[in-house]
Formats: structure tokens, sequence, C-alpha cells
């Protein structure tokens, strides 16, 4: 046993898993410096506004709150990258379920519960059916999906934004705001305030923390175990890895492909519902935007795993929040962005540094081995 995990976990190995992301936070760090210098401010003051603002018991709610969406989408990519495949219509999707299940949803009352089931349920339709024509596209027609789901992300903010104005929305006098009927109460997510508070946690101006939060965890467990403990799992990343041999091992890769992206688009439409079921409960103008391109950029420095997309998500939620704190100083709070893209980018290169610095050392281990 001693033996064993000493060859698992020696020096070497245990120094290259902690060199990626320290190298990426330095290197982050430094890019995020010189554009705060550039502004002719103090880093530090920068970092250390942003560090007390954003630690606020309102600030970390509201990192929450915002990390929420960007996980649900984030898991949504994941499935398609554990695929081979790349959705870059989560945008589209969530957004179009998000509206057909504030508008449906506001048609009937139900027990809560099952109210909140069914408008899930629509969300899930819709974002899945949408994603299904990128699915018939490639597996019909050879379409590549990066390309079909770009260009069903611009349909689909069009496409809502027609239904929106021309049948959906209610029309009141003296406000230019348009938005479907509010949802029922039985359709609304309470937040997790009352369970706060028994934990010693004041009520803040800006709410509590959207319920959705427990359905964002649970469907993290729910990726994790599907992908790494049943044979679904293993043959969707089968398929990403070697599309050839899983389909001579017996594998029905195009099969996989359309599974895949419709169960994508699915998932990508619940993460349109945290805010409009928990904040606005309804749909409107103001909806927000950008969740799925930012989504990408979670699953990216999440490595795809459900843990590191929880933390790569509070990283960007935590940026997002704090970052408006940068306007005290005089600092476009337009930084963070900077920030966040100095993150992605020195992760990505840290990451595939190492990647290839661990393949040179097993090949001279290897070496070594055969020589002896």
């Amino acid at each position: 046993m001693s033996n064993t995990l000493s060859r698992r976990f020696t020096p070497s190995k245990v120094a290259l898993a902690i060199a990626a992301p320290l190298a990426a936070a330095i290197f982050s760090i430094l890019i995020s410096s010189l554009a705060v210098i550039a502004s002719k401010k103090s880093p530090v003051e920068a970092f250390k506004t942003m560090w007390e603002f954003g630690t606020q018991a309102g600030s970390l709610m509201e990192v929450l709150n915002t990390a929420t969406p960007y996980y649900i989408a984030a898991i949504a990519i994941a499935v398609t990258f554990r695929a081979g495949l790349f959705n870059i219509g989560v945008e589209g999707q969530l957004r179009l379920g998000a509206l057909f299940s504030c508008y449906i949803g506001a048609m009937f009352v139900l027990p809560p519960v099952l109210h909140v089931a069914a408008v899930f349920i629509v969300a899930m339709t819709f974002g899945g059916l949408w994603a299904a024509i990128a699915a018939y596209l490639k597996v019909k027609r050879g379409v590549n999906e990066v390309i079909s789901t770009i260009m069903l992300n611009s349909l689909a903010g069009g496409l809502s934004a027609y239904l929106l104005s021309k049948h959906f929305a209610l029309v009141e006098e003296g406000s230019n705001n348009l938005q479907t009927k509010e949802l029922p109460v039985s359709a609304q997510v309470p937040d997790l305030m009352p369970l706060l508070r028994k934990l010693g946690v004041e009520d803040q101006p800006g709410g509590g923390v959207y319920g959705m939060f427990f359905v964002a965890v649970v469907l993290g467990f729910i990726f994790w175990f599907v992908v790494n403990r049943t044979r679904f799992g293993f043959e969707l990343r089968a398929s990403g890895l070697n599309p050839i041999a899983a389909r001579v091992s017996g594998v029905n890769s195009k099969k996989m492909i359309f599974i895949a992206l419709v169960i994508s688009g699915a998932i990508a439409g619940l993460s349109g519902l945290p805010e409009v079921l928990g904040q606005t409960h309804s749909y409107n103008l103001g909806f927000r935007a950008g969740i799925g391109f930012s989504a990408i950029a979670v699953a990216l420095l999440g490595r795809n795993s459900a843990g590191g997309m929880a933390v790569s998500a509070l990283l960007f939620g935590f940026l997002e929040v704090s970052s408006r704190a940068l306007e005290l100083i005089d600092i476009a709070p337009e930084t963070y962005v900077i920030m966040q893209g100095s993150i992605l980018l020195s992760s990505v290169v840290a990451y595939e540094v190492v990647r290839r610095f661990k393949l040179t050392l097993q090949s001279k281990e290897l070496a070594k081995v055969v020589q002896a």
C-alpha cells in the first residue's frame, strides 16, 4: 500500500499539480496590474478595494447569484466538450428557454413544486429543441456545430425579441419595458434567506441567494456522476477522445453527438431561470445577456470538471461583483473583463505547458524502464 501511494504522490507530481494554477494566478495578476497602471492607479489599491467590497455579506450573496447561471451554463458546455464537440449556442438556448418558460408558465397555476417543475420542463424542452437543430445539421449534413450554433444564437436573439414585442409582452401604459406576464407565486423559487438567517446571516438590501443555487449544486453532482460513473458517460468520453475507436468498439458516435448536443441545450435552458424565477418573475428587455459566452470561459478554466467549474464560476462572479467598487477610485469597472481574459489565457497556457512537461517526463521514465 505504501509503495503504491509513494508512486502516486511523488514530490514531482505534487509540484506539477500546483505549478499550473500558481503560474496562471501570478501571470493574471501581472496582466491585471498592468491594466490598472495604464489607468495611472495603484494595483494594490485596486485589488484591496475589490477584496473589501467583494467580501461583504451582501456582495458575497450577489457573487453566488452571479455564479449560479454561469455554473449551470458551464455544465451544458462541458457535456459537449466531453463528447469532443463545442456548443457555442448556449446563449440562444438559455434565452429561448427563459422566454418560453415565463410565457407558458404564467398561463396556469399548479401546486408550488409541480409548477416549478413544469417551468423547468418547458425551459429544458425549448433549449433542447433549439440545440437539436445544430445536432441534426451535424449528424445528417456534416455541418460544424461551432458554425451552426453561432448562427442559431443570432436567430434566437432576433426570434426572442420578435416574440416578446409582438406576441408575449404585456403592454402597460407609460412604460417602455416590455415583459411577459408575471409568473404566479407557485412558480417562483424563494430565496435562501430563511435558511441563512438560521445560520446567523442578516438580511441584506439586495435580497438573498437564489433558490436555484441548490439546483446548480444538484446538477453539478449529477454531471460528475453520469460522466464518471455510468456507461453513458464512458461512451460520451470515448466518443470525444477517439470517435473511430469508439465506433469500432460498438459506440454509435452519431447518436452520442446528437444526444450530447440536445442534453447540453436542455441544461442550457435551465441556466436562464435563476434570475427570472428568483427575482424578476418575468422575461423582460433587461434579461441578463452574455451568460452563455462567459460560461465558455468558466468551463475552459474549470477543465470541464464539476468541482473545477464551481471554483471558476465563483471566481468570475466575484470579479464581476467586486469590480463595481473600482468606480470609487476612478478605475473603469470593465477592467474586470481584462482580469477574466488574463486568467483564462494564462490558465490555458499554463496547463498546456505543464501537460507537455508531464509527457516529456513520462517519456524519459519509459525510456529508463525499457533500457533497464
